[in-house]
């Protein structure tokens, strides 16, 4: 693999990894309907905001979201929307494996 090749893998496991938790997944989802502050996300989830910040910085670095400072608040949005897909992908991919595993026991 050439070093162009190998930095566009890379690159793509960046942003893998970035949704490779549940919280982050959760914020991606909530972030589907409508742009959202920190303090609307840590009530959600439950979390501290230290701990919802550092998931934000997290899918902010990867290029999922961006955000918008308004007076003392920060705003979240999705970067690119077509993330969302990629969700459509991995549920298929668990119905597709229920199915089989509903097949194997009956």
């Amino acid at each position: 693999m050439d070093t162009k090749t190998r930095a566009r893998y890379e690159a793509r496991a960046k942003i893998i990894k970035a949704l490779a938790h549940p919280t982050r997944l959760y914020i991606v989802d909530m972030l589907e309907e409508h742009e959202m502050c920190v303090c609307d996300l840590t009530e959600k989830i439950g979390a501290d905001m230290s701990t919802v910040s550092k998931h934000l910085s997290v899918l902010k670095g990867a290029g999922i979201v961006s955000d918008e400072k308004r007076g003392t608040q920060v705003y979240y949005t999705l970067s690119i929307p077509c993330v969302l897909n990629f969700f459509g992908c991995v549920e298929a991919i668990l119905k597709d494996s229920a199915l089989k595993q509903m097949e194997m026991l009956g």
